[in-house]
């Protein structure tokens, strides 16, 4: 890396200047901040249900929409850093924070706090990207790329684990929405710090271009899904719009496809799930992500609006989570070398199925921190385990030329199981809750008025409203109804992530028996460029010894 002190000279389009230590620190502050925003929103949970009187639908739209964009986006992010330069996009991406963030502090809805929740997940597409990309084209020296690279995922990491503490303190002192300040301020910060000191680079070349029907195919494709799993545990999966949403989602995603192959710059290039091993990768991805970011959801459920602890105590577990990553990774390249990625990816599942099964297990009363300290250890390790692992075997069983694309697509397939994961762990949870409780209510022994009344307070918000709402002398019996239920339907929900996690192994165990020369070739190449990002990550991976497509 250069001295920050010697200014470096205007790089062209294609020959960016190396690395200054200035602008090394301004990217791994940008990705920092833009890493806060996606657990921020995790311990307030039960204070934006009481506050806004939020239906289980609306608080799975939450974490969904800040994740959505990335997902959605990311890819063509990627290549607009290309076109235009990145450095406009970490200043565009810290300005949409600021924005987005702000939005959400004074929503007096749940609509214009899922509205802020976009805006500020749009900026954290265009940052993802750009900021992994700017290191990579500074850095043209393996062993100075690694390092600066190790930054990067430790800047990642660190933003994860201080999101839910965060806001989980602020609310404990203020109203929620003062949560969102913080990373309002950050996200002007960055954009000034990324004016300042990031030296501008791109990529043109003839093959690079926005791919817009695919980007419109796969957003329509995506948001219609979503919206069928979300709205349909509330208003019925047979209800005529639900199916429609679902079949408009498979439309759209065959029309991706279709695209996609007859593009000349496509945003994803489907022959590279033509290597059963990548292909592989891709779905264990998709599998762990949706398992981890769901149990991690049902727990955030759990504590606050079921067991009604404070932000505070309820931030500490899924700030533990993130921290086990963090610490971890310093030591992930010794193992990485020593021990053959196939090895690690399917212990690594075990360890994250064996951690949300405990946690499924828990009673429902244990909040403590030391109560659940054993299936957040396994849940974390299993997570920096399996995800490094990954990386390996991602880019390193498919040609050196398509690294950056194969990082990319993996990366998409990741976000897409985290928007997936709160969607149907809600729905499954609060659906099969609400239908709990009608059988309890039947059976309760309530006068006939009474019944009516929490049967249509069940049949409007779900036992989650039943659980929270006023009711008078009523709840005393209705409530602690309305918690067993929703707490079964919470253990369902864990479950059924471990399932994936487990489904993951077998994936990974069957698939991936030929493929360990491509992966340990990576490995053994750049090990610390396959060093992982922490829990919750939405970035992009990172392809070895060369500039990611995205």
């Amino acid at each position: 890396m250069t001295d920050p002190d010697v200014e470096s000279p205007t790089p062209s389009p294609n020959t960016p200047a190396l690395l200054s230590r200035a602008t090394l620190v301004a990217a791994c502050f940008a990705i920092c901040v833009a890493q806060i925003g996606i657990p921020l929103a995790s311990p307030l949970i039960g204070e934006i249900q009481k506050d806004l009187g939020a239906s289980a639908a609306a608080l799975a739209w939450i974490p969904a929409a800040f994740i959505l964009p990335t997902a959605i986006l990311e890819l063509n992010f990627g290549v607009l850093g290309d076109l235009f330069g990145r450095k406009r996009l970490l200043v565009l991406g810290g300005l949409l924070i600021t924005v987005g963030c702000l939005i959400v502090a004074t929503a007096a809805s749940m609509t214009q706090l899922i509205a802020g929740q976009a805006v500020a997940g749009l900026g954290a597409a265009a940052i993802f990207p750009s900021s992994l990309a700017v290191i990579v084209a500074g850095t043209r020296e393996p062993t100075a790329r690694a390092r600066a690279l190790s930054y990067w995922a430790l800047s990642l990491a660190f933003g994860a684990m201080i999101a839910p503490l965060i806001s989980g303190f602020i609310a404990e002192h203020a109203h929620w929405g003062w949560a969102f300040v913080p990373l309002a301020v950050l996200g002007l910060v960055t954009s000034a710090v990324s004016g300042r000191w990031i030296v501008d680079s791109r990529q043109v070349t003839a093959d690079r271009g926005l791919d817009r029907p695919g980007q419109l195919t796969i957003a329509v494709s995506l948001l219609a899904l979503l919206y069928a799993v979300i709205e349909g545990a509330g208003d019925g999966y047979s209800e005529p719009h639900i199916v429609l949403a679902f079949v408009l989602a498979a439309a759209s995603f065959v029309a991706f496809i279709v695209v996609e192959r007859r593009s000349r710059k496509p945003m994803l290039r489907l022959d590279l799930f033509r290597t059963p091993a990548f292909a592989a990768a891709a779905a264990i991805g998709l599998l762990a992500l949706f398992g981890f970011i769901g149990t991690a959801y049902a727990l955030s459920i759990k504590l606050e609006s079921v067991n009604h602890v404070s932000p505070l105590q309820a931030a500490l577990p899924l700030s533990l989570i993130q921290a086990v990553p963090l610490l971890l990774t310093p030591f992930l390249p010794k193992l990485l070398q020593g021990v053959h990625p196939r090895t690690l990816l399917v212990g690594g599942l075990l360890s994250l199925a064996a951690g949300e099964s405990w946690m499924a297990l828990l009673p429902g009363d244990a909040t403590s921190l030391s109560s659940m300290t054993g299936p957040i250890l396994l849940m974390g390790v299993g997570f920096i385990t399996m995800f490094s692992s990954l990386t390996a075997v991602a880019v390193g069983t498919v040609d050196i030329t398509y690294a950056g694309m194969a990082s990319a697509v993996t990366s998409l397939v990741r976000e897409t199981g985290q928007a997936l994961g709160p969607a149907v762990v809600g729905a499954v949870a609060l659906g099969t809750a609400g239908s709990a409780l009608a059988d309890k209510l039947a059976s309760s022994g309530l006068p006939p008025q009474a019944l009516g009344v929490a049967d249509a307070v069940n049949a409007e918000g779900g036992a989650l409203a039943v659980a929270n709402a006023d009711l008078g002398s009523l709840s005393r019996t209705v409530a602690p109804l309305a918690r067993e239920a929703i707490e079964s339907g919470l253990d369902l929900g864990m479950y059924i992530c471990a399932g994936a996690a487990l489904v993951g192994a077998v994936i990974a165990a069957l698939a991936l028996r030929h493929s360990g020369a491509g992966a340990a070739m990576a490995v053994g190449a750049s090990v610390e460029e396959a060093v992982t990002a922490p829990a919750t990550q939405t970035s992009t991976s990172v392809a070895v010894k060369e500039l990611p497509s995205t």
